[in-house]
């Protein structure tokens, strides 16, 4: 499908290149031209055939394009606990709350509760979703079905999937479609054993692959290993060489500067959940530290049963926000920062790396921001009102592989919102929840 994006104000996220007025040309999943219209020349010179048929032209009204952001952290299908067990400090939150209804969910429930989960990504504005839990073959299917791009991390640990289940789903599920990829990963040091986290040290180096895991969340996380092992999270994981080719840590707030200096050396991320780090009081995540040291740092939303909304907007802001109140400095952590983190170092940290901006050949996965909106008015600084001033309602369009799944309020998904809400509502019902 041919479709021109026009009279548009276009935020490419590429390094140095400022905001211009000008248009996007997508052909089937991939962007074919960004410019401001004037030196088209080439790019139809390039094309088998004289000029372009549109089958879709749209006027963007001045409205801004720009890259889809990308949620780093996640895990979908918690849609059924959203405001279940709130209020809880984390372990006894996981443990007595959460962990027991995940114990009687079925492949079934989550594919529908990620299905919710994916309207609510397309109207933040959210291209592709970073998850972990518990089905990785029906958390696929759901993502496959919406249109929505997705990439799972393992999320083995001592009580469900396994080593080989990983390995299974890393060869698998890799070849599945276009739209989905699947990275080595663990749940957490502290709900692993040694036995369960040497073998996934070996199929990282059996792989040269990443490792993701939960990492560092809470003081006593921290404190519990350092008794146990002698070193921290970062420091143990480290020794048994699970991060030997890269990877990340989800939260990664309670760091000391020699972990900060293993996720550098190591080419490690560091994935940042404001909104669930402070709805459970873990703490806040040293982020100028982080980019000080030149470590890569994206942002998640973490799952809806602990932030309890899938928002960008609102993590962003967060950021930079509880980064300022941590240094104590109100230049900490700049807005422009904050959207390369969102957009351009969450696709690197998920391996997305021809959807990290607008350009030529990459991924069209683009969202239109509606600026005609009080606040977003008056046009000062468009990166900085995104940040501290922007909100779902912003959200315009969002197009994923050139295909646009939500527009000013309405889904294009096969299935209808009305339909997953009652799917999700009767695997509610039946939890007893």
């Amino acid at each position: 499908m041919n479709i021109r994006l026009y009279n548009a104000r276009i935020l490419t996220m590429e390094k140095n290149r400022e905001i211009f007025e000008g248009e996007i040309w997508i052909q089937d999943e991939k962007i074919l031209y960004v410019g401001n219209g004037q030196d088209t020349h080439e790019t139809c010179g390039s094309l088998p055939y004289e000029g372009i048929l549109w089958d879709k032209e749209m006027d963007c009204g001045g409205n801004l394009l720009m890259p889809g952001f990308k949620n780093a952290h996640t895990h979908s299908a918690m849609t059924l606990m959203r405001s279940y067990a709130d209020d809880l400090p984390l372990d006894e939150w996981l443990n007595h709350k959460i962990f027991p209804i995940e114990a009687k969910m079925t492949p079934e429930d989550i594919y529908h509760l990620s299905k919710l989960a994916v309207l609510e990504y397309l109207t933040s504005g959210i291209t592709a979703a970073f998850d972990m839990y518990l089905t990785p073959e029906t958390i696929a299917d759901a993502f496959d079905h919406m249109g929505m791009r997705c990439v799972q991390a393992g999320g083995v640990n001592n009580f469900s999937q396994s080593p080989e289940m990983v390995e299974e789903m890393y060869l698998k599920l890799n070849k599945k479609s276009p739209l989905q990829s699947y990275i080595l990963g663990f749940h957490a040091e502290y709900t692993c054993s040694r036995e369960l986290l040497e073998k996934i040290a070996a199929l990282a180096h059996k792989y040269k692959a990443p490792v993701f895991t939960h990492l560092a969340e809470t003081q006593k996380e921290v404190k519990e290993c350092v008794e146990r092992c002698g070193m921290t999270p970062m420091g143990f994981l480290d020794s048994l060489g699970i991060f030997d080719y890269g990877g990340g840590g989800y939260h990664c707030v309670h760091m000391t500067p020699e972990d900060i200096a293993v996720m550098k050396k190591r080419g490690m991320t560091a994935v940042t959940n404001p909104g669930s780090n402070m709805k459970l009081a873990s703490g806040i995540a040293p982020i100028s530290e982080f980019l000080q040291a030149g470590v890569n740092v994206a942002i998640g939303t973490d799952g809806p049963a602990s932030n309890n909304c899938l928002d960008m907007f609102r993590e962003m802001f967060l950021v930079t926000g509880l980064a300022k109140i941590k240094e104590k400095d109100a230049s900490a952590v700049d807005a422009m920062e904050v959207l390369k983190m969102a957009t351009v170092n969450s696709a690197r940290a998920m391996g997305l790396e021809d959807a990290d901006v607008l350009a030529a050949g990459k991924l069209a996965d683009i969202i239109m921001i509606d600026l005609m909106q009080p606040n977003m008015q008056p046009v000062h600084n468009i990166p900085k009102n995104l940040v501290y001033s922007g909100s779902k309602q912003n959200v315009a369009m969002t197009m994923i592989a050139g295909k646009i799944l939500y527009e000013k309020g309405a889904f294009y998904t096969k299935d209808k919102p009305e339909d997953i809400y009652r799917k999700a509502e009767a695997v509610r019902n039946r939890h007893s929840l």
